[in-house]
C-alpha cells in the first residue's frame, strides 16, 4: 500500500514543539506544506502562537513566524487535527534516568495518535530511542485502536541528526537514515523527504538500524571529547597548548579523512551527548553485551565542570585571593556556543562549586532566557557584561557566543580586580589575543592551555 500522495505537498503533523520538533515544522512550513504542530504543553503553545521562540537558533524565529503568518503552520494542544494529515512525525522527548529510557511523552504520543490514525497515513519517528522501541514500544501502541502497520498505515524511523546553532542548514543538508516497519514504509519515508527538501537518503535495512545511527554518532562524539578533555589535562600538567597539539595531530591520514580530535572544554551538556551512550550502554546490557568505554567517558566529561574549578582556584590562589573572598564573573551560562540552551549545562556545577566554595558569583549570557537562568542557577544574571565584571577577581569564560565579540575585556580593565585573571572554559583564545591580555595585566589560564 502506499503511505504518500503521489504529488502536491502532503499535509503534515508534528508532535512535540520542542527543539527538534520546531526546527522540522517551520522548516517544512517554509517548503509550502501544510503544518500542524501539536505540544501538551499550553505555555509552549501559546509562546509560539504569539511569534515567541525559546530556541537560540539562528534564523528559526523568523522561519516560524513566517510560516504562522502565512496559515501554512498552526499549533495547537489538540489532537484532533492529526486525523487529516498526511505524514505524522513525532518528534517528542526522549530523557534518560539511570541509564533507562524514560518513555512517557512517546507512550503518551502514541496513545493519543492511535485513536486518531485513519488508513493510508505515514507516521515518522524522529526521537531519539534504543533500539527496538520502535517496534516493541510504538509499533503495539499505534496498533492498539485496531489498524495494523504496513497495512493500513506506514511506520518508519528517521533519526534526527542536528546540533544546534546549526539545525536548519544540516536539516537540508545532512543525509537522513531512513528505515521502515516494511519496504512500502521506508519508500514512502525517502519520497517524502526527497520531495520536501531534497535531501540525500540513507538506506537502512532494518529500524534497530537506523535508531542505532544516532546512538552511535553521539557515543562517537561523547568519547572524542573525552580524548580531547584527558589529553587537555595531560599538556596542562606539560605545559603546553592543547590547541596545538590537536592542530598537529589532525593533520594525519586516517581512513577515509584526517585525524580528528574535537576539543576541550568546560564539559559536556545538553539534551543528546549525556544520554544518548547511556541508551548505548542499557541496550547493550539488556542483551547480555558489556561495554567498558561509555562510562570511563562519561566520567572523564562529567569530570571536566570540577576540574574547571580547581584551576580557578589555582589562579586566585597565585594572585594572593581566596576562593571565598573573590568575586568571579561567569560569561557564558549555556551547554555550548552561541546558544542559550541550560539543558544539562556544565556551567551549573562549576558555579555551584565556586559558591559552595564562598565565591560570590556574577552570570551573564545575551543568548539565555533571564527567567530561566535564575530558575535553574538560583541566581539572577546581570543586565550587562559590564555589570558583571565589575569588581571581579576571575571572568571566566564558559560559553563563548559570536555577541561576546562586542565586549573588549581590555577596555574594560578598570572596571575589574587589579590582579584580574581568565579563565578560558570554551572560548579557544588565539595566542595573540591571550598575549594582549597578558600586556594589560591580566592572567590568563585555559583547558590544557
Amino acid at each position: 500500500m502506499k503511505f504518500l500522495p503521489d504529488q502536491g505537498n502532503p499535509r503534515i503533523a508534528v508532535i512535540g514543539m520542542g527543539y527538534v520538533g520546531s526546527v522540522v515544522a517551520a522548516t517544512l512550513a517554509g517548503e509550502g506544506a501544510d503544518v500542524v504542530g501539536v505540544d501538551l504543553d499550553p505555555a509552549r503553545v501559546d509562546q509560539l502562537a504569539r511569534r515567541r521562540c525559546a530556541f537560540s537558533e539562528p534564523g528559526l524565529p523568523e522561519l516560524l513566524a513566517g510560516g504562522l503568518d502565512s496559515g501554512r503552520l498552526r499549533v495547537t494542544t489538540d489532537y484532533g487535527p492529526v486525523s487529516d494529515a498526511d505524514v505524522v512525525i513525532i518528534a517528542v522527548g526522549t530523557p534518560v534516568q539511570d541509564t533507562q529510557l524514560v518513555d512517557v511523552y512517546l507512550r503518551e504520543a502514541c496513545t493519543e495518535l492511535a485513536g486518531r490514525l485513519r488508513r493510508g497515513q505515514l507516521v515518522i519517528l524522529k526521537s531519539t530511542v534504543p533500539p527496538g522501541v520502535t517496534g516493541t514500544v510504538v509499533a503495539p501502541l499505534l496498533q492498539s485502536q485496531g489498524l495494523t502497520v504496513g497495512e493500513d498505515f506506514g511506520l518508519a524511523f528517521c533519526p534526527e541528526r542536528l546540533s544546534e546553532g546549526r539545525a536548519l542548514h544540516e536539516l537540508r543538508t545532512l543525509p537522513i537514515a531512513v528505515s521502515g516497519w516494511c519496504p512500502d514504509s521506508a519508500a514512502a519515508a525517502a519520497a517524502f523527504w526527497l520531495r520536501m527538501i531534497g535531501s540525500e537518503i540513507i538506506p537502512c535495512t532494518s529500524l534497530e538500524s537506523a535508531e542505532t545511527v544516532k546512538l552511535a554518532t553521539n557515543w562517537w562524539i561523547d568519547h572524542n571529547i573525552a580524548l580531547a578533555n584527558e589529553l587537555a589535562k595531560l599538556c596542562g600538567a606539560l605545559h603546553v597548548d592543547v590547541l596545538e597539539v590537536i592542530a598537529a595531530a589532525n593533520t594525519i591520514r586516517k581512513g577515509t579523512g584526517n585525524v580528528n580530535i574535537l576539543l576541550p572544554s568546560v564539559g559536556v551538556g545538553g539534551s543528546c551527548l549525556t544520554k544518548d551512550p547511556w541508551m548505548v550502554w542499557r541496550a547493550a546490557r539488556d542483551r547480555g553485551v558489556e561495554l567498558d568505554t561509555i562510562p570511563v567517558a562519561r566520567m572523564a566529561n562529567d569530570s571536566m565542570p570540577g576540574y574547571t574549578v580547581d584551576l580557578i582556584v589555582e589562579e586566585l590562589d597565585r594572585i594572593g585571593r581566596s576562593l571565598g573572598e573573590a568575586k568571579i564573573a561567569v560569561l557564558g551560562v549555556a551547554f555550548k556556543n552561541n546558544t542559550g540552551d541550560l539543558r544539562a549545562t556544565p556551567v551549573l556545577p562549576v558555579v555551584t562549586g565556586l559558591r559552595e566554595g564562598g565565591a560570590e558569583v556574577a552570570l551573564f549570557d545575551p543568548l539565555a532566557d533571564a527567567a530561566e537562568v535564575t530558575k535553574v542557577f538560583g541566581l539572577a544574571p546581570a543586565r550587562t557584561a559590564e555589570e558583571a565584571l565589575d569588581g571581579a577577581d576571575c571572568i571566566a569564560v564558559l560559553a563563548r557566543h559570536d555577541q561576546f565579540d562586542e565586549i573588549d575585556i581590555v577596555e574594560l580593565r578598570e572596571t575589574v580586580a587589579p590582579s584580574c585573571v581568565i579563565i578560558d572554559g570554551r572560548a579557544y583564545y588565539p595566542p595573540e589575543t591571550i598575549a594582549r591580555f597578558r600586556r594589560h595585566g591580566f592572567g590568563y589560564r585555559g583547558i590544557g592551555r
